[in-house]
């Protein structure tokens, strides 16, 4: 797959505030309580939060995953501000191989933004282990985003190649690099894994454009905002849909 370097996109990000009426509207629905959707086998779902995000914002999430049925494993990737490349060799995958000796079967991925490309990224690298990918306004597809985002990628990409760890590469942060996150990235994800690209034409982060596959059967529009995708109600009743169906496939 060819994956666009990053880019402006120009999109209007103040809308991103209305956030927290999705917050507030997912504790008034009867989907945050499990109700009218279908719920788990006890499948571990491993939640990967976003660009400078940490877990605790997926805290929602991870506890709603646990009412319908699944044993959900935080990323324990702290802050998301690192080379995607060394925070999967030295963070995730601790997580992922405790998820797996746990529940003794596949486990499911769900990412947000940058989030949902680092679980694309490890589907590919692990597809026996893997029975789903969910991504939730990823762009996968290149990393076409709003201005400030991109300056805030920059200094995190200055960050990193100071540390200069002897496994960060000179192109970390951009399409150009060559570590296995993203040559993972460019391979089209096993047929075994079961994926689910959800976006919103909303986005005041990212181009919505970037964050499907272009499979009908795939991809999902929510309305919302970018940051609102880890408290939508249309979203969560989605990823329950969703890996319910990728269970009976497991």
């Amino acid at each position: 797959m060819k994956i666009r370097d990053h880019a402006e996109a120009d999109i209007t990000i103040w809308k991103e505030a209305l956030f927290a009426a999705e917050l507030l509207l997912l504790h008034t629905s009867p989907v945050y309580y499990g109700l009218g959707i279908p719920h788990g086998d006890g499948s571990a779902v491993v939640v990967v939060p976003g660009f400078l995000g940490s877990d605790v914002y997926l805290t929602q999430m991870h506890s709603w995953l646990t009412k319908i049925g699944y044993r959900p494993y935080f990323s324990g990737v702290g802050v998301n501000a690192e080379c995607p490349n060394l925070l999967i060799k030295y963070k995730i995958t601790e997580n992922v191989e405790r998820a797996l000796r746990e529940t003794g079967r596949k486990i499911h991925l769900i990412g947000h933004s940058l989030g949902g490309i680092i679980a694309r990224a490890i589907a590919a690298q692990r597809p026996n282990d893997v029975a789903s990918v969910i991504t939730l306004g990823s762009p996968f597809r290149g990393t076409v985003v709003h201005p400030s985002v991109l300056r805030a990628a920059e200094a995190v990409r200055q960050k990193i190649l100071e540390s200069k760890g002897e496994d960060v590469l000179p192109g970390c942060y951009t399409g150009r690099c060559t570590c296995n996150f993203l040559n993972s990235l460019r391979r089209q994800l096993p047929k075994g894994v079961r994926q689910t690209a959800i976006y919103t034409r909303n986005d005041g982060v990212v181009d919505w454009r970037y964050c499907m596959t272009g499979k009908k059967q795939v991809d999902f529009e929510v309305p919302g905002t970018h940051v609102g995708l880890t408290f939508n109600v249309s979203v969560y009743s989605i990823v329950a849909a969703r890996l319910a169906e990728a269970q009976t496939k497991s």
